[in-house]
């Protein structure tokens, strides 16, 4: 192996040894292993009844970790809105084999309702962007359903990705809604 010296004038001379990949071990903790999504970017809506919370039909996302030490980096943003004057609230859910698990959620209070983020909508044209990123720890290998539930207080409507006005001019948006999973390697 030829010997490198370094000389302050000119920098380094001679040739570096080459690496092999053999000699490098533990590297492919923290990369990311698969990455899947999902966008709804059509309008859905729900009357609503308590704090029942629902699922927007075709807002889910499905992965299978490849090893039971992965965790699952989960980026979501939910553009909801409801009927005015009325609080909007979202969970993220993780089911597995049939079994559900809230995820971010706030403490357990009296008889307070728990999720992740709420918002009360002030005027018709009010959207809740339920925005989040989550780092979960599954520990399954099976597949795992994510998905974003939200919730409007007292009996009134949910709605995805339109305002509740939703009349035919420019002031009134149409949005997007996504889900994306990210396999994060241990």
């Amino acid at each position: 192996m030829p010997l490198i010296k370094l000389n302050a004038t000119q920098g380094l001379t001679g040739t570096l040894p080459a690496v092999s990949g053999a000699n490098l071990t533990n590297l492919d903790a923290g990369k990311i292993g698969q990455v899947v999504s999902t966008t709804k970017s059509d309008t859905w809506s729900q009357s609503t009844s308590g704090t029942t919370f629902y699922n927007p039909t075709g807002f889910s996302r499905t992965i299978t970790p490849t090893a039971t030490s992965s965790k699952i980096l989960i980026l979501t943003v939910a553009s909801f809105s409801g009927t005015t004057n009325y609080e909007m609230a979202g969970k993220l859910i993780r089911t597995v084999g049939g079994s559900d698990t809230e995820l971010l959620i706030g403490d357990a209070a009296s008889s307070r309702s728990r999720s992740f983020m709420s918002k009360r909508t002030n005027e018709a044209q009010d959207y809740a962007n339920f925005s989040m990123s989550y780092l979960d720890s599954p520990s399954t290998t099976s597949e795992i359903t994510y998905k974003v539930m939200g919730a409007s207080e007292s009996s009134s409507t949910l709605y995805l990705n339109r305002g509740h006005n939703d009349s035919n001019n420019s002031g009134e948006w149409r949005t997007a809604s996504s889900i994306v999973c990210m396999e994060v390697l241990a």
